[in-house]
């Protein structure tokens, strides 16, 4: 799992399927997954799935905030923020996300589509004026 402990939200937790666990079935988690293991059935999550290298995941569908990828992914991958496929990852289905970033050396089968994300605020082209005003009727 490289280096995704220094990554996580601070005070996030970390919960880990071990490389020998086997678990079919329905997950809903609300932090940080990490699946070492298989796991086969449905994921729907406010959180990040992390798959480990060598881990095997099959879903009818994955439902998550982000996915970071270094081992197998069979399913269509709905995240609200960003998808991550590292080296050596392999991923077949469909990605629907705001961000995508696939590493050289992935396999990936299926189609990508990129969802909007609310506008970032550009501060720099705002007078400063007008964003103190803002400011203060916000913590008023």
């Amino acid at each position: 799992m490289a280096n995704q402990e220094g990554k996580r939200k601070e005070g996030s937790r970390l919960v880990t399927f071990g490389v020998g666990t086997r678990f079919d079935g329905y997950l809903k988690f609300t932090e940080t997954l990490c699946i070492r293991g298989q796991f086969k059935g449905t994921i729907e999550a406010q959180g990040t799935l992390i798959v480990d290298k060598g881990a095997v995941v099959e879903a009818d569908h994955i439902s998550v905030s982000s996915l970071a990828v270094y081992g197998t992914v069979v399913a269509p991958v709905y995240a609200v923020d960003k998808i991550d496929m590292f080296p050596g990852a392999k991923v077949r289905g469909d990605l629907i996300a705001a961000r995508l970033r696939i590493a050289d050396g992935v396999l990936f089968e299926g189609q990508c589509t990129m969802i909007q994300v609310e506008q970032e605020v550009e501060i720099f082209s705002r007078p400063t004026q007008e964003i103190k005003a803002e400011l203060q009727r916000t913590n008023e």
